[in-house]
């Protein structure tokens, strides 16, 4: 018996941690060789059997003429076959990704080495190519950078005077927005859940747009009660036009519907009211949000573009869910009368009628921005140019 094949655990115990010492030189051995064990602790040989037993390794008792060791180990296989057949759960790169892992891999880390059995994960959405993007590690990257606070990102005691009409059509858009990005929230947030977490970078990108959308209703409302009004109307229409996005489980199809169309949409409307903010509070809310939402968008159409290069039918299926959304939205009233007014008065600047007149057809012109907007990014999908201005026409009028 070599000097190295004898443990001394001096005064180390069981109860504080000797069987890491012990598993650490069994793990040098090969199966059937022996490890001398010594020590102080009194109950050392009853608590190194009764570990012995548990992971699968034999003990055999000390003889007096054993120079001082206590117990000898020897070495079994249960630690070895413990991990015989066991898997790498792919690699921690995006490009060491599996395409479609196992579900009893459950949430290891990726690139952890999976022992095998355990119970299959509720993650219905368990393949690389329908929810990955190749941007996505990298929007995630500049996302996670990205993040601001809105105690000191927006300067709140920022002074000025706005009459009571544009204060009012402030806070009608404001209180629209609100209610348009709690959906844009709570659409990632019901995806999340059912992605396998093998596919990472989507999980996390999901989860700070998630936070975006959380940090936009918190802006939006702030500026809304700002000069302790209270906040403006919700009407049915819109609230079913969201409504709808909430209803579609694909995950592919809720990516077109919430990020390409209606964030899409948004993006204008965002910088409209960036252009036409008449306060500076006002101003720096939307184009904050506006460069998070890029994002989002972003990622929408990367990930449609990846799955529809792969999916020769995917364009039918889009297809079918504008015209499905639309179908059930026709016979509603679109967008909130008080929502289109308000950004009228945001873009008059003035209360005369020239300036109102100017406002009117400013919004029009921004609806028009929306529609080109989309047809640029069905075309980028590979609609053609009549079929995406077909689709585009249909796409709710409340805009998102």
């Amino acid at each position: 018996m070599t000097g190295d094949q004898v443990l001394d655990l001096r005064s180390l115990g069981f109860e504080r941690g000797a069987h890491i010492l012990v598993r650490a030189a069994l793990e040098r051995l090969r199966p059937g060789e022996e490890l001398g064990v010594t020590g102080n602790d009194p109950a050392l040989v009853v608590h190194l059997e009764a570990w012995c037993r548990q992971v699968g390794h034999r003990v055999r008792p000390a003889l007096d003429a054993d120079g001082g060791v206590r117990a000898w180990v020897v070495r079994g296989r249960a630690d070895l076959d413990r991990w015989a057949g066991a898997e790498r759960a792919g690699g921690p790169a995006p490009a060491e990704i599996v395409s479609a892992p196992a579900l009893d891999w459950g949430l290891a880390a990726r690139g952890a080495l999976i022992e095998r059995g355990g119970p299959d994960a509720p993650f219905d959405i368990a393949h690389r190519d329908l929810v990955w993007a190749e941007i996505a590690p990298a929007l995630y990257a500049n996302a996670a950078s990205a993040q601001w606070n809105p105690e000191t990102a927006v300067d709140w005691n920022a002074e000025f005077s706005l009459a009571p009409e544009v204060e009012r059509a402030v806070v009608q858009v404001m209180t629209y927005l609100i209610e348009n990005e709690q959906a844009a929230l709570v659409v990632p947030a019901r995806l999340l859940g059912r992605i396998h977490p093998h596919f990472r970078e989507v999980l996390q990108l999901l989860a700070v747009q998630a936070a975006d959308e959380a940090r936009h209703m918190e802006v939006f409302t702030r500026r809304a009660l700002l000069r302790g009004g209270e906040l403006g109307t919700s009407s049915v229409s819109g609230r079913q036009s969201l409504a709808t996005l909430l209803t579609e489980a694909d995950f592919s199809l809720a990516s077109f519907l919430l990020s390409v169309l209606g964030e899409g949409s948004f993006l204008n409307l965002l910088e409209f009211l960036d252009l036409h903010a008449p306060d500076p509070v006002t101003r720096q809310v939307t184009r904050l949000a506006r460069r998070d939402e890029a994002r989002h968008v972003a990622f929408g159409v990367a990930h449609l573009k990846h799955q529809g290069d792969l999916d020769p039918t995917l364009r039918v299926k889009l297809r079918a869910a504008v015209e499905r959304r639309y179908q059930s939205l026709v016979d509603t009233a679109g967008l909130n009368q008080d929502v289109f007014d308000s950004l009228v008065i945001l873009a008059a600047g003035h209360w005369t009628p020239d300036a109102v007149g100017r406002g009117y057809d400013k919004v029009l012109a921004l609806q028009a921005a929306m529609d080109e907007g989309r047809q640029r990014r069905l075309v980028h999908l590979g609609f053609p140019a009549d079929e995406a201005a077909d689709l585009s026409a249909l796409h709710t009028r409340n805009f998102m």
